[in-house]
């Protein structure tokens, strides 16, 4: 779990800033989000899939 963390604290800035690039200023809601986590098999040792999936609203618009 430590290396998740690492991971999330290294490419946070990344993927917001390629989120704001595709869906412009705004903010993903906390309320309308999902989230899943999988197991995928791999021939180097299986992987942690995991998904986000949340409603993107533009500032100014709620």
């Amino acid at each position: 779990m430590y290396r998740f963390y690492e991971i999330v604290g290294v490419y946070a800035p990344t993927l917001k800033a390629l989120i704001e690039e595709e869906f412009g200023n705004g903010i993903m809601s906390a309320i309308d989000f999902e989230m899943s986590v999988a197991r995928v098999k791999h021939d180097k040792g299986d992987r942690v899939k995991i998904e986000l999936s949340g409603k993107y609203v533009a500032y100014n618009a709620w």
